[in-house]
């Protein structure tokens, strides 16, 4: 047979073995092998993928070898980067991928075969019928294959014309007019295709052949989607009849830029728009996939941040060097002393859960009776079953669990916050504290960032001492500090009250601020709650997403932390 349907025992396979063991030709025909059963339908089909393959077409399928070829030389991309399991890369190589497909519907619907007596015309007539048919079955039998089968049909109709430089100087004749008509208005016919994006073609085709022709045409291809996959007899009839109205091909002198051509060549412009203008939507499972081992890489990245910030004391950071700022640990005073057990009450306070009321069942008192379970209970012992049904029912309050509190905070050591540096430090030894003082279980700690990342308190430790330290630094490792916090208290982790708090004014830009954008939108995806906190100078530019909240009195940070922490107690 002719076309990219080869019936021909004899026909050897894969004619560029040579080759297929090379720069990874081999890894991917067996992955495209393990993708061939759930599309044709089939477990026995060998495919082979390399430059040279397919006998001159995009893909050819053999099915007396049970075979599938496709030429590698139209593989945009390097074999060893094509992964034809993911939904999403196929979309990088659509039209090989739909070749691919293409093939897969003939191993599944081309299952009729003529006898070696028929005529060669009409059996070339039924094969060209045979292009839209075995589409039309696979689109009714896997819809979501339409897509691939569109973005290979620009290619199979080029190569059906026998290449890009004699498509482009097709002859007007009737024959190559039904010829088209088939490849092209067939595919409408048979869901693959729009009209409209068709409309250049069907109109050219029209003029060529008549209205009348083109409507006896049309009722042929579309007797043929109707056929079995493997009523010979039948395929072969409609061969005769497309002959009978066609004639045999009358090889005509090629005619460069004929209006055929043209046609042709704004319709596969069209189907090509279309295509890109409509991209497959991406696999939830495989979007699952990549977001759980994105989230994995995020939370490794995380806490290898933060064992090197709180692991043994030492500073970490993406600056030019270590911070320079001077820490000083001193006595709690009285003020922050009394401060701390004031926010433990208020975190009790606001972690208090009301009693919930729990309705349960049982087949003895106490409780009260349901005469309906009485009924159900004797009905099934009358019936000699085993009674089932319980009529008590008991109504108790149980008190909610309070979820676990996780604080992160994170202050900025450069020049422009030195002001603050004293309130922050009272506030994260405040907080450090009220957390062992409270009922509820929480988990604080505070870094500095500037030129790296440094500790202030530990989680899980409370400091006996308040540590003060002044903002010397000129650079903004936020980026660290944020996964530092994440990775110590599990800030992206559900399943407790989170809280981040940056106190800075974020006069910063770069590649620092940029990752911290993206790690504080991702914390707040997740359920965090983020407050900023910055000088209200005019000068300050808190990030997006981060509930900023302006400060005109360094001696209000500690109250403002506070209140953020009860709150977000509250809300939980």
């Amino acid at each position: 047979m002719t076309g990219h349907l080869i019936t021909d025992p004899a026909t050897a396979t894969a004619t560029a073995t040579a080759t297929a063991t090379a720069d990874g030709w081999d890894t991917l025909s067996a992955a495209l092998t393990a993708q061939a059963p759930p599309i044709a339908d089939r477990d026995d089909l060998v495919v082979t993928i390399a430059p040279g393959a397919a006998h001159g077409h995009p893909a050819v399928f053999m099915p007396h070898r049970a075979a599938i070829e496709i030429d590698g030389a139209r593989l945009p991309i390097h074999p060893g980067a094509a992964r034809p399991d993911r939904n999403r890369d196929r979309s990088r190589y659509a039209a090989v991928w739909g070749a691919f497909v293409h093939e897969c519907a003939h191993a599944k619907h081309s299952a009729w075969e003529p006898p070696p007596v028929a005529n060669p015309d009409v059996v070339e007539a039924a094969i060209l019928l045979e292009e839209s048919r075995i589409e039309a079955a696979q689109v009714r039998r896997r819809p979501d294959d339409r897509h691939w089968l569109r973005a290979s049909a620009t290619e199979i109709m080029i190569g059906d014309n026998g290449g890009a430089t004699a498509a482009g100087q097709i002859p007007p004749t009737p024959f190559a007019a039904a010829h088209n008509a088939a490849l092209i208005l067939g595919r409408v016919d048979g869901g693959v295709l729009e009209a409209t994006e068709c409309a250049p073609a069907a109109k050219e085709i029209e003029s060529i052949l008549g209205t009348g022709t083109l409507a006896k045409l049309r009722a042929i291809w579309q007797e043929a989607h109707t056929v079995s996959d493997d009523n010979a007899a039948a395929m072969l009839e409609l061969g005769q009849r497309w002959l009978d109205i066609v004639g045999r091909d009358p090889h005509a002198e090629p005619v460069p830029n004929s209006s055929l051509s043209g046609a042709i060549a704004d319709t596969i412009a069209n189907i090509t728009r279309s295509v890109l203008a409509a991209p497959v939507d991406p696999d939830p499972a495989e979007d699952a996939t990549r977001a759980r081992i994105a989230a994995d890489r995020s939370d490794k990245r995380a806490a290898d941040q933060a064992r090197k910030v709180f692991g043994d004391g030492t500073s970490s950071g993406s600056g030019p060097g270590t911070t320079r700022s001077i820490r000083t640990p001193r006595a709690p005073r009285q003020d922050e002393q009394s401060a701390a057990r004031v926010l433990a009450r208020a975190l009790n306070t606001a972690a208090a859960r009301e009693r919930a009321a729990v309705r349960t069942t049982s087949a003895l008192p106490p409780g009260r009776v349901r005469m309906r379970g009485v009924l159900a209970r004797h009905a099934q012992l009358a019936a000699g079953a085993i009674p089932t049904a319980e009529p008590f029912t008991r109504t108790t309050r149980k008190i909610t669990p309070q979820p676990p509190l996780r604080v992160g905070i994170a202050c900025d050591v450069s020049g422009s916050m030195g002001k603050f540096a004293a309130p922050v430090a009272s506030a994260a030894w405040i907080i450090a504290r009220a957390a062992e003082l409270a009922t509820m279980p929480a988990t604080t700690a505070t870094v500095t960032f500037g030129n790296s990342v440094a500790p202030i308190t530990y989680p899980d430790i409370a400091p006996g001492r308040v540590t003060d330290f002044d903002c010397p630094d000129g650079d903004h490792a936020i980026d660290t500090a944020i996964e530092a916090l994440d990775g110590a208290l599990g800030l992206a982790r559900p399943g407790a009250t989170r809280l981040l708090v940056i106190i800075s004014d974020g006069r910063y830009s770069g590649g620092n601020r940029n990752r911290a954008q993206k790690r504080l939108d991702a914390l707040r995806a997740t359920g965090c709650a983020v407050l900023w906190l910055a000088p209200a100078d005019g000068r300050s530019r808190p990030m997006e997403n981060s509930n900023p909240h302006l400060l005109t009195d360094p001696a209000a940070t500690v109250s403002d932390i506070a209140r953020a922490v009860t709150a977000a107690v509250r809300a939980a």
